[in-house]
């Protein structure tokens, strides 16, 4: 069964595929798109690590555009998977990132 959670999108981590954060292409389309709204935005999909700490497995961009536009805000997130040996923290988070 699904677990939905709400989560400040500037502290989860970024998956290895995209360590320096969000395309700023497709930054810019969803930020001229959708502006600084997060109303019907999908769940960002992540991943439950060692600790606790969460890792983004979908959605660098929604995350990155949330965490830049409405910092401290939560958003919602799926939780797809537990890793409980998966360190996480070696990865940058999405603050790390912002432009």
């Amino acid at each position: 069964m699904p677990e939905f959670i709400d989560v400040d999108p500037a502290e989860l981590y970024l998956p290895p595929s995209r360590l320096q954060g969000a395309d700023p292409g497709k930054l810019a389309r969803q930020i001229a798109k959708y502006g600084d709204s997060i109303a019907g935005i999908p769940p960002l999909q992540i991943v439950r690590g060692k600790d606790g700490q969460f890792r983004i497995n979908d959605g660098v961009t929604r995350a990155t555009r949330a965490a830049m536009l409405r910092p401290g805000l939560l958003v919602p997130a799926e939780v797809i998977q537990e890793l409980p040996n998966l360190d996480v923290t070696r990865m940058p988070k999405v603050k790390d990132t912002l432009p």
